[in-house]
């Protein structure tokens, strides 16, 4: 009889698989990863990828404010994590989008559209804004399990915008009523927000020039077409077997260059 080990489920064989691809997707990533700066968590980010690409995570539910899963790990079972995000306020986020001029971002919100506004009120800004568990006896911050799972909430936030709300504690219903409550205080509010803008005179000699955009951070590996990378790879003599990491280890070469400081 086989012994009791050898029954464990393996990974099944996946195509390359994409997370943090758009940029409330790749922001969620920004801020899970970012406690996350030697060699140690180099390796525990390459093996959470690997992890993720061979489906480690199961059982996955996004609630409010609080995300659960299952990874399948070293050990026969699972271990069980649990990402807990500090809750924003929809009756805030709307009060601000008003004073930004920005409620148009909720009806772009709707039509699955990620607008840079919104965004910003939203999205975690630092690591203390995402608390994780996990039953692995790993004590760094953020261990494999933790990172497998953050990665597979940000796929299923760059398959639909409306999932980071629900991360974040809210849903488009509540920032919509939040915004019809405030719709008659919403003239006042307004008003008060233009008195306090200062005039800018883009011609006069105290100028006052806006801030310059922040680009996403991007992940071209990611983005690259998994079939034609895969095929490239396999004409540069790489071994079909040995494809998945050879895309770990480009993508952690990417991570270097981008993250390299300049002199």
């Amino acid at each position: 009889m086989s012994p009791r080990g050898s029954q464990r489920r393996t990974p099944r064989a996946s195509a390359t698989r994409g997370y943090g691809v758009t940029r409330w997707g790749r922001a969620f990533v920004d801020v899970v990863e970012g406690v996350h700066t030697g060699d140690a968590d180099r390796r525990r980010i390459t093996q959470a990828r690997r992890y993720f690409r061979d489906h480690h995570a199961e059982r996955l539910r996004i609630g409010a404010a609080r995300v659960t899963a299952s990874v399948r790990g070293s050990q026969l079972d699972p271990f069980e994590v649990t990402l807990t995000m500090r809750p924003v306020d929809p009756a805030t986020v709307v009060t601000l989008l008003r004073s930004g001029d920005a409620t148009g971002d909720l009806m772009a919100l709707t039509r699955g559209e990620q607008p840079s506004a919104l965004g910003e009120l939203v999205l975690p800004t630092e690591s203390a804004d995402i608390a994780a568990d996990c039953t692995c006896p790993d004590e760094s911050p953020r261990c494999i399990h933790v990172l497998c799972v953050a990665y597979e909430t940000a796929a299923e936030i760059d398959r639909s915008a409306a999932t980071l709300l629900a991360v974040m504690g809210t849903d488009t219903a509540q920032l919509l009523a939040a915004a019809n409550e405030t719709e008659s205080a919403g003239d006042t509010t307004a008003s008060a927000g233009d008195a306090a803008v200062p005039t800018v005179d883009y011609y006069g000699t105290n100028a006052v020039l806006p801030p310059l955009p922040t680009p996403p951070r991007l992940n071209p590996i990611m983005e690259l077409d998994a079939d034609a990378l895969r095929a490239a790879l396999r004409t540069s003599g790489i071994a079909p077997a040995d494809i998945g990491e050879a895309i770990d280890l480009l993508d952690d070469l990417y991570d270097r260059i981008r993250d390299r400081p300049v002199s």
